[in-house]
């Protein structure tokens, strides 16, 4: 499986739209197999997902996304896992061995991950007792 996720400073970016850079992690199991950094120059969000397609990325661990860009990589076949935060190598150890199940990799104020197709519905946003969204 191969596993993109964009990062910053040892840190997954907080928004994929605009990271200069992504590390695709190529796992057996639990094993890292290979790892790549790789530049993301273009900022369209079709040619973004179209270079996660040709690095053979099957999941995108990221931070914020814009749904344009989400909607983008999700149409290639890829998994978006999205609102996640913290060392790169703390959230990928977690992916691969509880896949990110729980609350402690999620972007502060986030109260659901969006996943491929929008998560729990309306990304996240829920009714209070006044009927109003919140986020």
């Amino acid at each position: 499986m191969k596993i993109a996720i964009p990062h910053w400073q040892g840190r997954v970016s907080p928004v994929f739209d605009v990271a200069a850079s992504v590390l695709v992690f190529e796992m057996d199991g639990d094993t890292e197999i290979s790892r790549l950094d790789v530049p993301l120059r273009a900022d369209e969000a079709q040619a973004r997902a179209a270079r996660l397609a040709e690095l053979g990325a099957e999941v995108l661990i990221c931070g914020a996304i814009s749904r344009p860009q989400e909607l983008a990589v999700a149409a290639l076949g890829i998994e978006v896992i999205a609102q996640i935060c913290g060392n790169v190598e703390c959230v990928l150890s977690a992916f691969v061995s509880s896949g990110l199940d729980g609350s402690s990799f999620l972007m502060p104020g986030c109260c659901g991950r969006r996943r491929r197709g929008g998560g729990a519905g309306g990304g996240g946003r829920q009714r209070n007792r006044f009927g109003v969204k919140e986020a």
